[in-house]
């Protein structure tokens, strides 16, 4: 069978105490996990066989994470105050059943609640990963 059901995902929030405790942010609509990313240095001379461009790796990059909340002032305003914060916060993305988690660190750089008149609060937050991310597999 390919594919697999998403239904179930989590982004949980660490409370930044030691041992680290993870509460699942709650309404959470949809999820966006790290896009890993990697620069690329061009090493290109004169010599390069048969004028192909050449590279090496660089700089990794965690990326972003963005989600999708039903938003409720009084679940979610709590995570609004990390704007505040300048340090990184544990975060970690939670795959359904036993698939496993992603584990980093990010700092909350965007929130954009809307309130149409016609449907639900809603809001988007985008995260910025800071460090390496851990790829934990699941089972």
């Amino acid at each position: 069978m390919a594919g697999l059901d998403a239904f179930g995902t989590q982004l949980q929030r660490g409370n930044g105490a030691g041992p680290e405790v993870f509460t699942a942010i709650a309404n959470v609509t949809d999820i966006t996990p790290p896009a890993l990313e990697r620069e690329t240095i061009d090493v290109t001379t004169h010599g390069s066989p048969d004028q192909w461009r050449e590279h090496i790796g660089g700089l990794k990059d965690g990326g972003e994470v963005s989600i999708d909340i039903n938003y409720d002032p009084r679940l979610h305003d709590t995570l609004v105050a990390d704007l505040d914060d300048s340090n990184p916060r544990s975060y970690k993305v939670v795959w359904p059943g036993t698939l496993g988690d992603w584990s980093f660190k990010a700092i909350l750089k965007g929130f954009e609640p809307e309130a149409p008149h016609d449907d639900k609060l809603a809001a988007s937050l985008t995260f910025k990963v800071s460090g390496k991310p851990v790829l934990n597999p699941g089972i």
